[in-house]
């Protein structure tokens, strides 16, 4: 039985033949992740968010939004004007509705109105953390989605708020339309960030493949 180091050098003393012990190589060594892994590793839940934003978005505005015309004799919920709304439309639309109509808007405004802009946001700014490496440009570019968030949420609020009053004070269909516009223009501002942060990512990796 081969005899331990210990017991080579009671017995041989300093002339005593210790074997060589080498360390196990070090797996991994290096922590630095390039930005090619950092995207390839967020692409499949950035590209389930993107998908998972377009459906919500069709459904809140192409169809759910849309049908609920056929409640209001035509007239388009507020939500879905582009360029904002005035206080006599709001009151022509209140009177067109019913209880039940303003019911069911306030339904949607907490169930898809809710989950498009969070998971638009949530997924444009992970779209714009993988594909930008820079600190100060990536924080910069995540203003426009998280502003959007806030902006389409308060907006559901407002817009139940001054269809909720009798008579709507023009204050509060200021505000309404504000962030209804608000909404929009901060969505298209999204839209062209998100396609600019993948254009710098794809520039990033091109550099990467380029170095030695």
């Amino acid at each position: 039985m081969a005899k331990t180091p210990a017991q080579r050098i009671k017995k041989h003393g300093n002339k005593a033949v210790l074997p060589e012990h080498q360390l196990p190589p070090v797996i991994n060594p290096t922590t630095t992740r390039s930005p090619q892994k950092a995207q390839s590793n967020g692409n499949p839940i950035v590209i389930a968010g993107v998908v998972a934003s377009l459906c919500l978005f069709w459904y809140l505005h192409l169809l759910t939004l849309n049908q609920m015309t056929q409640l209001t004799g035509g007239l388009a919920m507020p939500d879905s004007l582009v360029g904002g709304f005035s206080t006599e439309y709001l009151q022509q639309l209140r009177a067109a509705m019913d209880d039940e109509a303003r019911g069911q808007l306030n339904y949607v405004h907490k169930t898809a109105g809710t989950l498009f802009p969070l998971i638009f946001g949530f997924s444009w700014l992970l779209l714009i953390g993988t594909n930008v490496p820079r600190k100060a440009l990536r924080w910069a570019m995540w203003a426009g989605p998280l502003l959007f968030v806030v902006i389409r949420l308060w907006g559901n609020v407002a817009i139940d708020a001054a269809l909720a009053t009798p008579t709507p004070d023009a204050g509060s269909v200021v505000l309404a339309s504000t962030l209804a516009v608000s909404g929009w223009v901060l969505l298209l501002l999204s839209l062209a960030v998100g396609g600019a942060a993948v254009l710098l990512g794809r520039r990033e990796v091109r550099r990467g493949a380029g170095r030695p």
